[in-house]
């Protein structure tokens, strides 16, 4: 009882900020509205801000970002999430939703170092030569650069203090308002806004346990060592804690400043294709892939390299979604959009109950206008709104795990283009997409599944021939029994079974164990 009054308070209180701002029924969808809800809708605009300093007027995305932007970290975290469902929101206030900064005023460095010095026992002067005030601040942690005993420079990233109980709170708060939207308004229940809050909160909480973003960072470095042309800082394990993480300091500059690209002599056209060869080879190669790659969060070092930073967010697809959705993206590359309504279908992304024909139709109008067209001629958030009206039109729901990688790529997409207008996306992702596929359903994946097969055939042989046997002493024990007057012939046929499988089976473990041998030994 207690905590769904804290809930709603808070609600009520959110809810106030947002008529402030005119966010939380805006003027410009009013009319869309039943009267009772326009009448509401006025009555909540009353003094509401919709002009900004210089005397812009500001749109519906900007004024529920200005809101957000001085609310708690929670809001900030959820208009940035909003932002990776335009499906939801729309494009355009995605787009400004998507602009939304977690630039928070710093807390004391004192605070920081009583956390520092709490999680490692030990005062700051035997962990660091040199500390210094905050040099970032975000809406869950802010960050110090120090140097270390042996010389090193580092970053030193500390959450804000109490941050967990007041996330917490905010989430069960969003959980009550998705459960009431769900049952206010079944035509919601497609876009799911239950899971994707629980989706926010399982971010939220990875957010929260530092442990988790060096894990990130370290799993990353590891896929990505193979690419000379990607920096991933090193973890300082033994100064690291859940609250507290420590890493490599990279002097660098951002990749917004294109004096100093320019300075180094980096290419950008080469930089743009780079960056969505390594967001594609992450997500479609590895499966795991950062999730936040937007200009701040992507620097050029002194060699040179791409530096990522901040691995807060990330995500995960599986071996079938990965191969899923490389076939998808092949199909439209390709043009073969039967093919690409097809993998949905097998997928179970779209019901058996609509037509394969008819959703490749669909497709073909997304894909068919984007042919040809350099990055500068296409307007990526039109393409993916095009792409979810056709999935809403046969019903196709949409899938949590591909939440971030949807937002990941259309952030991936403003870089690139952002660097190289003249860009053009297929062509780039065409070699990875094809390696990805190969990865995925080639000769080499058929081999590995063929000995992981044989192998798992080869420790459960040595049991198979006492099962048989146990199989054919039950049968003895059923012709015994009164019960059945075709006992008997059921016996004979199962014990004859019984021998004809025991030697099927020895025969196939000889088999795979020669099989298995030549795979091991790289004889095919």
């Amino acid at each position: 009882m207690f905590d769904a009054l804290s809930d709603f308070a808070r609600l009520i209180a959110a809810g106030a900020r947002l008529s402030r701002h005119d966010a939380l029924i805006p003027e410009e969808v009013a009319h869309h509205l039943p009267a009772p809800a326009r009448a509401a809708g006025a009555l909540t605009r009353l003094g509401a801000r919709k002009i900004d300093a210089s005397g812009h007027r500001l749109r519906p995305g900007e004024r529920l970002a200005a809101a957000f932007e001085g609310m708690s970290p929670a809001y900030v975290k959820l208009g940035q999430f909003m932002a990776t469902r335009p499906d939801i929101i729309g494009f355009d206030m995605a787009a400004d939703l998507g602009r939304l900064q977690d630039k928070m005023p710093p807390f004391p460095r004192a605070e920081a170092v009583a956390e520092i010095e709490r999680a490692f026992q030990k005062p700051l002067d035997a962990l660091f030569d040199d500390f210094s005030g905050p040099i970032a601040a975000a809406s869950i942690a802010q960050v110090h650069r120090a140097r270390l005993k042996d010389g090193r420079e580092v970053a030193v990233k500390v959450l804000r203090p109490r941050i967990e109980t007041e996330v917490t709170a905010e989430f069960r708060a969003f959980a009550r308002a998705a459960r009431l939207i769900e049952g206010l308004s079944p035509a919601t229940k497609r876009m799911e806004p239950v899971r994707f809050i629980e989706t926010l909160q399982a971010a939220a909480a990875l957010e929260l346990d530092l442990r988790m973003e060096a894990a990130a960072a370290s799993a990353l470095k590891d896929d990505l060592a193979d690419t000379p042309s990607v920096r991933i800082p090193e973890i300082v394990w033994p100064l690291t804690a859940r609250r507290v993480l420590t890493l490599e300091w990279i002097e660098a500059s951002p990749i917004g400043d294109f004096a100093a690209l320019a300075a180094k002599g980096v290419d950008r056209k080469v930089l743009a294709r780079t960056i969505i060869e390594i967001f594609l080879t992450q997500a479609l190669m590895k499966g795991f892939f950062h999730a936040d790659m937007h200009q701040g969060n992507l620097m050029i070092d002194g060699a040179g390299r791409l530096a990522l930073v901040d691995f807060g967010i990330m995500g995960r697809l599986d071996e079938e979604t990965r191969r899923v959705f490389a076939e998808i993206i092949h199909g439209f590359i390709t043009r073969d959009y039967r093919r690409t309504a097809k993998v949905h279908f097998d997928a179970g992304y779209v019901p058996k109950t609509q037509s394969i024909d008819a959703f490749a139709q669909g497709l073909r109008a997304v894909g068919e206008p984007l042919f040809g067209l350099a990055a500068d001629k296409v307007d990526m958030s039109r393409v993916l709104q095009q792409l979810f009206d056709v999935t809403a039109l046969f019903d196709m729901h949409l899938r949590p795990e591909l939440v971030l990688l949807q937002r990941t790529m259309v952030t991936v997409e403003g870089v690139a283009r952002a660097l190289d207008p003249e860009i053009n996306m297929w062509e780039t992702a065409a070699p990875i997409v094809r390696a990805a596929i190969a990865e995925a359903i080639g000769p080499r994946r058929q081999l590995e599944k063929l000995r992981a097969a044989t192998q798992k055939a080869l420790d459960i042989a040595p049991l198979l021939p006492r099962y048989v046997e146990i199989i054919a002493a039950a049968s003895a024990q059923a012709a015994a029994g009164p019960s059945a007057e075709t006992a008997p012939d059921l016996a004979r046929t199962l014990e004859r079974q019984g021998r004809l499988t025991r030697a099927a089976l020895w025969f196939a473990g000889a088999a795979g164990f020669v099989l298995a041998a030549a795979l091991l030994a790289g004889k095919i």
